[in-house]
């Protein structure tokens, strides 16, 4: 962790430089997941050439170690410049429902770079803004993600711990922040759906808690108009009074994050296996 906080001092612009080496090692010495991101791809943009998906390919690489050393930047960046470099736009929509005393689900996927983005939002609301996420296995990272996420007093709880938890705190006007496309454990209820040409299951965490308290679900749409900078805007995707329609939430997170896995496809996380597990049949 000293290490890290040490990189950290350095400019960005340098790390970037550290970012371009760690690219050449990454993308052509240790080919890191080469073969799952090349299936993940090739079912994804079935359309597109070869050249087209290895374009794709590349970017994502990019993308993927220039994560890296913004995510170590962020250990130390002001809230000046993680608001800059991170922007969010129609923030409004969530601020204005917690000063009116509600509760907001914020749902997002795995897009670059995710880590900015929980510290922009994390930065103005303080203790108001609640991520659930799962626990690391490895002790060190775990330790620090929660020293990167915790920086400015945002709340993190454990997605196994998080439904005590969110009754004992069902009254306390806050923004809960879900990565609702990561996939499901064994033990957890799973919802299979169509995503990017592929069946894959999804977690309905958000749909059944915003629609069992009547919570209004904010999605936030990914973009990067150049390298270390990103906008992330947010939506409505879906708010009180719900139709009475099973899967509607999930569904619409599912439509969005296709339209923004194709219109920002080098920024989705592709080295993940989101459709490693199989529907039984």
């Amino acid at each position: 962790m000293f290490a890290f906080r040490l990189l950290s001092y350095l400019p960005l612009s340098f790390l970037y430089i550290l970012s371009d080496i760690l690219y050449l090692i990454v993308r052509y010495l240790v080919k890191y997941r080469e073969k799952v991101i090349d299936n993940n791809l090739l079912h994804s943009f079935p359309e597109k050439s070869p050249a087209e998906r290895k374009k794709i390919k590349n970017e994502f690489y990019r993308n993927f170690t220039d994560s890296l050393s913004e995510t170590i930047k962020l250990l130390t960046m002001s809230e000046e410049e993680i608001s800059r470099r991170a922007r969010i736009e129609n923030a409004d929509i969530v601020v204005d429902k917690i000063k009116s005393g509600e509760v907001v689900i914020g749902v997002t996927a795995h897009f670059f770079n995710w880590e900015a983005h929980l510290l922009s939002i994390m930065a103005p609301l303080r203790e108001k803004c609640e991520v659930v996420y799962l626990k690391v296995n490895n002790p060190f990272f775990e330790k620090f993600m929660r020293g990167l996420r915790g920086r400015f007093g945002g709340g993190l709880v454990e997605r196994g711990k998080f439904q005590r938890h969110f009754l004992q705190q069902r009254d306390t006007p806050r923004v809960i922040i879900l990565a609702a496309d990561q996939r499901p454990q064994k033990a957890e209820h799973r919802y299979w759906t169509s995503f990017m040409n592929r069946e894959a299951a999804f977690f309905e965490g958000a749909e059944k808690l915003a629609k069992k308290f009547n919570l209004t679900v904010v999605y936030s749409h990914v973009s990067k108009p150049k390298r270390g900078h990103y906008v992330f805007t947010y939506q409505i995707l879906e708010q009180p009074p719900f139709a009475d329609m099973a899967h509607s939430i999930t569904d619409r997170f599912v439509q969005l994050t296709e339209k923004n896995i194709r219109q920002e496809p080098a920024l989705y996380l592709w080295s993940h296996d989101r459709w490693k597990t199989q529907k039984e049949t």
